[in-house]
């Protein structure tokens, strides 16, 4: 019974041994798949749509308020015109929060 046994034991490891090796030279031979993030191919909208919004500030269209402001403030400090950003992305990003925490133009006024 004992050699039947060791038989058994030292076949399935050459099977197992065989499958690592295999797998091993697939994992080798894939295709190498370059990780580099995909950006939005386009430019701007005339007019800001909630959308063009959400893929300025990196959120989801119905984002809540502290997502959206996070967001802005990641955004705003990589692009910051005084940090050697653009001004025309500074004004884009600046306007895709606005749109998306709901607020309109010269809401706060008190003379409007």
């Amino acid at each position: 019974m004992e050699p039947l046994v060791t038989g058994m034991t030292v076949g399935a490891v050459a099977l197992g041994g065989r499958y690592l090796i295999q797998a091993w030279d697939a994992f080798k031979t894939r295709p190498i798949i370059p990780r580099t993030r995909r950006f939005y191919q386009g430019g701007f909208q005339p007019v800001m749509t909630r959308r063009e919004a959400a893929l300025i500030l990196g959120v989801r269209e119905h984002a809540v308020k502290e997502k959206i402001k996070e967001a802005h403030r990641r955004v705003m400090v990589a692009n910051h015109p005084d940090q050697g950003g653009s001004i025309y992305l500074a004004k884009k990003i600046n306007e895709a929060k606005v749109l998306l925490m709901g607020k309109t133009q010269g809401s706060a006024s008190a003379f409007s």
